[in-house]
């Protein structure tokens, strides 16, 4: 039976790799065997990912050489190695030469051949060409194409911040994804992919709008931000609160559910996060430093009913502060 070329959320991924690191370490009880049993039944998704890493466990096992006595090594030496590589196992073929359409299961080969890109929890500022300004968030890509016509940005994943840089120069600056094109009319402005669409947030001046399937287009101003999908244009609404925060390595939420909170504090962390239903509704308010992920989710505990259950750095829940018998970060 042939794996399924279906590609899988990097959530799932990830969560696939902490179980596999997890139950390959010797050290996984009866009840972590229950767990990740639940786990793989819970959706076809799961299954998918772990069939996808078990072929890939087969094709790594015959490898030889330094690439693979240093993968092996132990178990936080995988991890170290999955996440110096990027996100996922994509890292893996890859550097064992593996074929890039195995690859492309995880996550796009685009990302792993883009001009420049972030590992998880990195940030990275670079200054282009035209003097522009662009700012790489966690686990992000992009690639440059400048030519006599247009300078063009395209996002391949993640997040970016973009100052333009000379407004003399003729040539338009538009930043491009999946889901449409954005046109900077001189400015700053944020671009965001997300599952459902890409957002643009306009910090300064302008940008104009241009979802790929249609030829609408709107004009967003400072202050305002929009989804933009490929056949559509969502409405136009205020600035969340904290859109940018994260420029100065801060995420900053008023009145968030808590699975919020934990999904955007995911992004800056390797392994697997997560929230108990029971507590995911919980609201909070306030400021989380996205370098330090164990002292943001500590902070969370004087002020909501929760815990933090850390199985390992790797795997970490936030649960109801009444759950018995937890091992706390």
């Amino acid at each position: 039976m042939s794996i399924s070329t279906r590609p899988v959320s990097s959530k799932v991924l990830d969560a696939a790799i902490a179980w596999q690191l997890c139950l390959d370490g010797g050290q996984a009880s009866e009840a972590d065997r229950e767990e990740f049993a639940k786990w793989y039944a819970a959706s076809d998704e799961h299954a998918r990912a772990w069939r996808q890493l078990g072929m890939l466990d087969q094709r790594f096992a015959s490898t030889t050489g330094p690439a693979r006595s240093a993968l092996i090594r132990s178990r936080e030496g995988v991890s170290r190695q999955m996440r110096k590589l990027g996100r996922g196992v994509a890292g893996i073929a890859i550097a064992l030469g593996l074929t890039l359409v195995l690859g492309e299961r995880f996550v796009p080969i685009d990302y792993w051949l883009a001009d420049q890109r972030t590992a998880t929890g990195e940030q990275r500022t670079i200054r282009l060409s035209d003097h522009t300004l662009i700012r790489l968030n966690t686990h992000s890509a992009l690639d440059v194409k400048f030519d006599a016509k247009q300078r063009r940005i395209i996002l391949q994943a993640g997040e970016i911040f973009v100052e333009t840089g000379s407004h003399n120069d003729p040539r338009p600056f538009i930043v491009e994804t999946d889901e449409g094109q954005m046109r900077a009319l001189g400015t700053k402005f944020l671009v965001k992919r997300r599952d459902d669409g890409t957002l643009l947030s306009v910090l300064q001046s302008a940008v104009a709008a241009h979802p790929r399937a249609t030829g609408n287009e709107m004009i967003l101003h400072e202050g305002q931000q929009m989804l933009i999908q490929r056949h559509s244009l969502g409405p136009m609404v205020a600035l969340e609160p904290g859109a940018d925060a994260w420029l100065r390595g801060m995420l900053v939420v008023d009145n968030a559910p808590l699975k919020d909170v934990i999904a955007e504090l995911s992004r800056y962390r390797p392994g697997y996060l997560s929230v108990a239903p029971s507590v995911a509704d919980l609201r909070i308010t306030g400021s989380f430093p996205l370098n330090d992920t164990d002292l943001a989710l500590k902070a969370l505990t004087p002020t909501l009913p929760v815990a933090i259950e850390a199985r390992t750095h790797w795997w970490v829940t936030v649960i109801p502060s009444d759950t018995r018998e937890t091992r706390k970060l």
